[in-house]
C-alpha cells in the first residue's frame, strides 16, 4: 500500500475511534432543530443574529483590509464595501425584524432565480439521462420561492426559524447515520 493510502487508512480509523461522538452530535442538533420547530420565531431572531454577527465580522476585515491596499481606489472600494457590511450586521442586530423580512425577501428572490436556472439548465440538456430530475427540483425551488414571495412578509416571522430547524434535523440524522456506518 502506498503512503498515502496508509496515512487515509490511519485517519478513518482513527476517525472510527470516535464514532459515537458522531452520534453524540447528531442527537444534540435533533434536539436542537426541535427546539426551533418548536419556536420557530426564536429561530428565525436566532438565524438573523448569526448573518448579522457574519455580516459585521466581514465587514470589519474589509475595513481592515482597506488600509493595506496599494492605491487610493481600492482603498476607498474596500473601506466603502467593509462599512457597507459593518452597518447591516449592525442593522440585523438593531432590528431583527426587518433584517427577518429583508432576508426572508431575498430567499425568496435566490429560489426563484436558482430554481429557474436550474429548470432552464436541465431542461437545456434533455437527451442526456437524468434531466427531467434536474428541471423537477428547478421547478420546486421556484415553487417555493414564490410560495415564500406570496405569504411575504407575515411568513418572515417564521420562514427563517423553519429552514434552520429542517437543517438541524438533517444535520442530525447525518450524523448519527455517519457515527453509526463509522460504528460498523
Amino acid at each position: 500500500m502506498t503512503l498515502h493510502g496508509d496515512t487515509l487508512n490511519d485517519a478513518i480509523g482513527r476517525t472510527r475511534d470516535k464514532w459515537g461522538w458522531f452520534v453524540a452530535l447528531g442527537v444534540v442538533l435533533l434536539i436542537f432543530g426541535g427546539i426551533a420547530f418548536g419556536n420557530l420565531f426564536i429561530a428565525t431572531v436566532a438565524s438573523v443574529y448569526v448573518v448579522g454577527w457574519l455580516m459585521l465580522m466581514a465587514g470589519i476585515i474589509e475595513i481592515v483590509h482597506a488600509f493595506g491596499v496599494k492605491t487610493w481606489s481600492r482603498f476607498f472600494y474596500w473601506l466603502l464595501s467593509g462599512l457597507l457590511y459593518a452597518v447591516a450586521g449592525f442593522f440585523a442586530f438593531d432590528n431583527p425584524l426587518l433584517a427577518s423580512t429583508v432576508l426572508t425577501l431575498l430567499l425568496a428572490v435566490a429560489l426563484v432565480a436558482s430554481g429557474a436556472l436550474r429548470a432552464w439548465v436541465g431542461y437545456s440538456h434533455r437527451p442526456e439521462n437524468g434531466w427531467g430530475w434536474v428541471v423537477a427540483a428547478g421547478l420546486i425551488s421556484v415553487l417555493a420561492g414564490l410560495t415564500i414571495a406570496m405569504g411575504w412578509p407575515v411568513n418572515s416571522l417564521w420562514v427563517l426559524g423553519l429552514f434552520l430547524a429542517i437543517d438541524l434535523i438533517f444535520q442530525g440524522w447525518s450524523f448519527i447515520a455517519l457515527g453509526l456506518a463509522l460504528k460498523k
